[in-house]
């Protein structure tokens, strides 16, 4: 029997396997709608991938409808189903792949000590049958791929005896699964190599490796496995799968696109499509991908050190060894927060629309650096409100020193706030129906005014429990009306400041402060 390898001589090409829908949804927690499988099973098409495990056919009557719907529509990519080592299984999965352009049985059995005990079967009994089954599914569809189950923990006489049955049974695809990722690298190679090297036949197939990040080295080891000599890697989107799960799709197609200096393979992998269907499988399945992953974590392409952004700035090549648009992203991302400098500060405002000066540039700064130590980090609109807002004050009459609010159900709020007028520490305590009650109280003991409180408006600038509050305060006396605004992460601070600020618009539309006038007998009637 003729073996029909789907590379064509291509000793370059690496055939992309992905086990999203298979492997990956057997994650707990994992399971996708018949509809979301399509969907997935569309993207994975569409961005060039070769195979599509779709499902385990035998699984359930949703596992089957999923495959043969998915087989129906795929438009290029080869579609696959799981089998085990039975008759019924296989039968089952022919069905399911039969109406695919391009269709595939993927039966297995575990080889390894530890699973040869599991069904009971002599080493002779297990090669008769992998025999049988091979050959049954071969009768079926002209594409079979085989895997021994926990090869790389198998006796390496029996492993090359099996692989040698499967081959002459039809076998077109020898996978070799690392299925507890117990394998490291340099073996990893080293296995494919001599298998290649001492199996008979094994030159007419093509093998694949599909390896477990038990130990997070499963994209190193499929990396490896193809310097070896395999041109299959099995994978799954954002690495979903079993316990730690497995070789991430996005990790192995960056990885040879960028390092093709020494692995010169290539992919048919549409890269740009990436960070969508990243982001969708995410959704489907309920399993958010770490911010700190590769290729399409959230920070992959981010830069907070003021180092970092200046030499991003400068030449992003510093910091970066692929470009995020080749992935779908716009651009590289420069968060800001406590540990970015001026220089991406400046570019961050200027892509705002702010113009700023060196002057001006150094006092955004320290006030940019004091929202960054209370914020993990600071967004667009944080830093809108922060030159909306300007300094905390228009004319610097009152300042807020200090402020502690005591405040629960045990009895009204108390607020204690310290300012500071024109020079001279000021301190008083009241009471109120609420901390921003009692802090403006407390204010207004410190410096009495008969000024009516208009509107008190309070948004949150971002989200998250550490976002800035926008606070607006109108204050109208005697027909003169101010407005104070302030943000802080703090909304009674934010409040606080607001209302002095307003105050202190007051005074400047009044005119003057009276000259030797102790601060806490100063009202607005003497101003007028």
């Amino acid at each position: 029997m003729t073996n029909a390898s789907p590379i064509s001589g291509d000793k370059s090409r690496v055939l992309i396997f992905d086990t999203t829908l298979r492997d990956g949804e057997q994650s707990p927690g994992a399971t996708m709608t018949h509809d979301e499988k399509l969907e997935i099973a569309e993207l994975l098409d569409e961005m060039g991938v070769d195979i599509i495990e779709a499902g385990f056919p035998i699984a359930s009557e949703g596992d089957f409808a999923a495959v043969s719907e998915i087989a129906e529509r795929s438009k290029d990519a080869m579609i696959c189903g799981l089998a085990r080592a039975n008759f019924k299984d296989i039968d089952r999965c022919a069905e399911a792949v039969r109406k695919a352009a391009q269709p595939r049985i993927h039966t297995f059995i575990g080889t390894s000590p530890l699973h040869r005990a599991i069904p009971n079967l002599s080493m002779d009994e297990m090669a008769d049958k992998i025999h049988e089954t091979v050959t049954h599914a071969r009768n079926l569809v002209d594409n079979v791929q085989w895997s021994p189950m926990d090869a790389t923990r198998t006796e390496w006489d029996y492993l090359c005896r099996v692989i040698e049955i499967a081959i002459k049974a039809g076998a077109t695809t020898i996978n070799i699964p690392d299925t507890v990722g117990y394998t490291a690298p340099a073996e990893s190679a080293d296995l494919i190599k001599r298998l290649i090297e001492t199996v008979p036949g094994a030159d007419e197939v093509v093998f694949a490796t599909h390896c477990h990040n038990d130990l997070g080295m499963a994209t190193a080891n499929a990396l490896a496995a193809v310097a070896g000599g395999a041109r299959q890697i099995e994978c799954t989107i954002n690495g979903l799968g079993e316990r730690a799960g497995n070789t991430a799709l996005e990790e192995v197609v960056m990885a040879l696109k960028t390092r093709n200096d020494i692995m010169p393979w290539h992919t048919g992998i549409d890269t740009t499509k990436i960070m969508h269907i990243s982001r969708r499988v995410s959704t489907v399945s309920g399993f958010v991908v770490q911010p700190n992953k590769a290729i399409v974590g959230k920070n992959a392409f981010a830069h907070e050190s003021g180092i970092h952004q200046d030499g991003m700035l400068k030449n992003r090549e510093n910091f970066e060894i692929m470009r995020p648009e080749d992935i779908g992203l716009s651009g590289t991302s420069l968060p800001l927060g406590k540990h970015s400098g001026r220089a991406a500060l400046r570019d961050k405002l200027e892509h705002l629309g702010y113009d700023v000066g060196d002057n001006q540039l150094k006092d955004v700064f320290v006030r940019f650096k004091e929202l960054a130590d209370r914020k993990k980090e600071v967004f667009d609109d944080d830093l809108i409100a922060l030159m909306r807002i300007g300094t905390d004050a228009e004319n610097d009459h009152l300042k807020i020193v200090s402020m502690k609010v005591v405040c629960g159900t045990g009895g009204p709020a108390e607020s204690t706030v310290e300012m500071e007028i024109d020079g001279k520490d000021v301190t008083e305590t009241a009471e109120g129906d609420g901390p921003v009650d009692a802090t403006f109280k407390a204010i207004r003991k410190i410096y009495p005014n008969t000024a009516r409180l208009q509107l008190y408006q309070v948004h949150a600038v971002t989200e998250g429990t550490d976002a800035q509050a926008t606070v607006s305060v109108r204050l109208e006396e005697d027909g003169n009306i101010a407005t104070g605004e302030s943000a802080n992460t703090d909304t009674v601070v934010a409040s606080a400041k607001a209302y002095v600020n307003a105050l202190n618009r007051l005074i400047v539309r009044r005119g003057r402060i009276g000259e030797g006038a102790d601060t806490k007998e100063i009202s607005y009637k003497d101003l007028a």
